[in-house]
Parts: C-alpha cells; sequence; structure tokens
C-alpha cells in the first residue's frame, strides 16, 4: 500500500498532483493534545512549498506559524520534524523556550486565549533528485539504467531555461566526442549542484580554454568535475557509470549534511 492509500481521496489527490508537477510538499498530523484545542489527534494536513496548508485542517490559527517553521526546516534538511506547540506558562514549567529544540522536538510558543497543547509531526516529501545524462555514449546508457535504482530522477535532455530550478540537481556531460562544447555550454547555463564531464582531464583542459575563449566565467568552468566519477579504476562503461554513481552519492549525502548542520 502506498501513503496515500492512507489518507483521505482530496489528501491523496492533492498529494499526487504536486507529485506529478515535481513540486515539494509535506504532511502534518496531530499525534497529542492537552487541553482545549480545536483538532484532535489524527488531524491532518498537506503543506505546500511554502508552508500554507493545501489541503486538511489543523485547528485555528495558534498552530499556523509554527507549523509553517517547521515545514521549511523539513524541506530544507529533508529530514521530518515534530512541534509542540504550547501555553508560555508550560514552556517555563518544562524549562524551555520558544524556537528551542530539545530531545528531537522543537517548542513553539500559542498565545491563543484556550491554553492548549497541540504535538504535530510533520513529514517532507521532497521531488526525487534530478540526473541529467547529456549523450548517447555507452557510459551514459549505462548510467541511465542504474541512476534509476538510486532514486535519481533521470532526464537525458536539459529542460527549459526558463522553468524553476530544481532543488538538486546533477548533470553528467557524457558525449565523449560528440558536441562536447554544445553540452558543457548548455549545462553551465543552468543551476546545478553538480556537473561533470566524462573524459580525461586532459581532454577536458583543451575544451576548458575554448569555453573560457567563448566568454563563459573561469569559475563556472572550474566547478566541471573532470573527470567524472571516484577514481576505482573502471574500465567499462558499466564500472565507469558505477564510479559516477558512486560520486553522486558522495555528493548527495554531503549536501544533506550541510543542509541538517
Amino acid at each position: 500500500m502506498t501513503p496515500a492509500e492512507f489518507m483521505s481521496d482530496g489528501l491523496a489527490n492533492v498529494a499526487n498532483d504536486l507529485r506529478k508537477q515535481d513540486q515539494p510538499f509535506a504532511f502534518a498530523t496531530i499525534v497529542r493534545t492537552a487541553g482545549a484545542t480545536a483538532a484532535k489527534p489524527g488531524a491532518k494536513a498537506l503543506l505546500g512549498a511554502d508552508g500554507t496548508i493545501l489541503h486538511g485542517w489543523l485547528g485555528g490559527g495558534c498552530t499556523r506559524a509554527a507549523v509553517k517553521n517547521a515545514a521549511f526546516a523539513a524541506f530544507k534538511t529533508g529530514q521530518p520534524q515534530l512541534v509542540s506547540v504550547a501555553p508560555e506558562e508550560l514552556l517555563a514549567e518544562k524549562g524551555v523556550s520558544a524556537g528551542e529544540e530539545v530531545g528531537g522536538t522543537r517548542f513553539a510558543r500559542n498565545g491563543c486565549p484556550s491554553k492548549g497543547s497541540v504535538d504535530i509531526f510533520i513529514e517532507p516529501c521532497l521531488p526525487l533528485p534530478q540526473l541529467i545524462i547529456l549523450g548517447g555514449s555507452p557510459v551514459a546508457r549505462a548510467l541511465a539504467t542504474l541512476a534509476p535504482h538510486f532514486d535519481w530522477a533521470v532526464m537525458t535532455d536539459l529542460p527549459d531555461p526558463n522553468t524553476p530550478p530544481h532543488h538538486q540537481r546533477a548533470i553528467i556531460i557524457a558525449t565523449q566526442g560528440q558536441g562536447d562544447i554544445a553540452a558543457l555550454q548548455a549545462s553551465l547555463a543552468l543551476p546545478a549542484q553538480h556537473v561533470a564531464f566524462v573524459g580525461s582531464g586532459r581532454k577536458f583542459e583543451t575544451l576548458a580554454a575554448k569555453l573560457l575563449d567563448s566568454g563563459l566565467a573561469a569559475d563556472r568552468i572550474n566547478a566541471v568535475k573532470a573527470p567524472a566519477g571516484l577514481d576505482i579504476n573502471a574500465v567499462t562503461p558499466e564500472e565507469i557509470a558505477l564510479s559516477i554513481l558512486a560520486e553522486l552519492v558522495q555528493v548527495r549525502r554531503a549536501q544533506v549534511d550541510n543542509a541538517q548542520a
């Protein structure tokens, strides 16, 4: 069963639409309440990329700011968040302050007259990281076959430059002599967290000089990883693809660690 099958049709439909649009969203579930609260445990809502409620209900406005901030943290780190919204006197009894995180729970102040407490679990659903593979070489084909097994959304064409930047994008140029310069120029015009070139370092030095002469900024050119992949003494196209995927895993995990720091 998929998570959508445990939800109301409306919630599931909104989630599926956002997934098709490659948009981030989050599920928020009330897991505990104390005192007077409008919503009760089990109440659910779906949050958009801006933290607002797109579908469902979490009670009145007392929790909205806390939920929105927790959603932003979940989108940034990719990790679930638990936020506890409580009146100031209860926070003081616990020895915590609004905005403080203790034991995996972030506390927020409930300024509403009801003085109730609400604990809300927020689980982010981020688009799969995007891997753009350029070229029809054996390495490109092997990489396109392997990458989905490591949760990459594979594309073989560059998106329109006017499309919103993807939250996590890598571009691998595996043209291997068939339009190398054009592929590099087009790739470096797009925002991406990682751009790599399949080919020797010496070959890329020659191409880099041409790119510099064409007017591309040196810092953009120097950001290209060449040769692509970790050094595992790879020989076959499949082994080279494996080395590239290993490097992509390394890059992706480093980005997650940096976001959580």
